[in-house]
C-alpha cells in the first residue's frame, strides 16, 4: 500500500515518489523484480531498466475544460493558450512554444483559486517531444520540479498531436527532469533515473 501527502493534504496521485519509493526498497533493502503499489488510483508498477526504473502507471485522458472554467484560466495564465482541457486533478494549458513554457511567469495566487486543482502549462519542445511545468501553491507546492502524475495526461494528448506512442519529455522547472514516455493502451509508461540525496527520520505524535 502506498499514500502521498504534501504539505498541505494527502494527494491522490504521485508518480515521483513512487520512483522514490522503488528507489529506497530496492537500493536500502534489497527489494528485487518488479514492484506493485495498491494506491487511490489502482495500481502502479514500477520495474528496474538497466540504472533507470520504469513507472506503469493509469492513463487519464484529456477531458474538455468548461467555458467558465477556460475563460478563468485564461485570465490566471495571462496568454493566449493554443488549448485548454484536465483530467481529475489539474487543468492543462497548451502554450505556443517552448520559449513561453519557460518563461512562463506563474499568477500563484490566481492559479491557487483553483486549488484542488493544479495547473500544468506545456508546449511541444525544441529539443525533446514536448515539455511542462507544473504549479499547485494551493496544495503547498509553488512550482513542483518533476511531476510523474502529470504525464498520465500529457503522454496521450501529446502521442495524439504528434502521432507517435513513444516520446521523450522535459520538465522544465529551475532543477528540470527528463522523462522517456510511451502510451500503451490505458497504460503510460514512463522512465526515470532516481539518485539518493538525504536520509532523515520523522516522528509523528501518537
Amino acid at each position: 500500500d502506498l499514500r502521498w501527502f504534501t504539505p498541505v493534504h494527502e494527494a491522490d496521485f504521485c508518480g515521483h515518489a513512487t520512483l522514490a519509493t522503488a528507489h529506497v526498497l530496492a537500493q536500502e533493502h534489497d527489494v528485487a523484480g518488479d514492484m506493485a503499489f495498491a494506491t487511490r488510483v489502482g495500481e502502479l508498477g514500477v520495474s528496474r531498466r538497466g540504472g533507470a526504473y520504469q513507472l506503469d502507471l493509469p492513463c487519464f485522458p484529456p477531458q474538455p475544460v468548461d467555458a467558465e472554467l477556460a475563460s478563468a484560466l485564461q485570465d490566471v495564465v495571462s496568454a493566449r493558450p493554443v488549448a485548454s482541457f484536465r483530467n481529475f486533478e489539474n487543468l492543462f494549458v497548451e502554450l505556443a512554444d517552448e520559449t513561453a513554457v519557460r518563461c512562463f511567469v506563474p499568477d500563484l495566487s490566481g492559479i491557487a483559486t483553483f486549488h484542488p486543482l493544479g495547473v500544468v502549462v506545456t508546449a511541444r519542445g525544441e529539443i525533446h517531444d514536448f515539455v511542462s511545468r507544473y504549479f499547485a501553491p494551493g496544495a503547498g507546492i509553488p512550482e513542483d520540479p518533476v511531476t510523474g502524475s502529470i504525464h498520465a495526461t500529457l503522454i496521450p494528448y501529446w502521442s495524439e498531436k504528434l502521432g507517435k506512442t513513444e516520446l521523450s519529455a522535459f520538465q522544465c522547472s529551475q532543477r528540470g527532469g527528463h522523462l522517456l514516455c510511451e502510451l500503451a493502451g490505458d497504460r503510460v509508461r514512463i522512465t526515470g533515473r532516481a539518485k539518493t540525496f538525504m536520509k532523515a527520520e520523522i516522528y509523528l505524535p501518537d
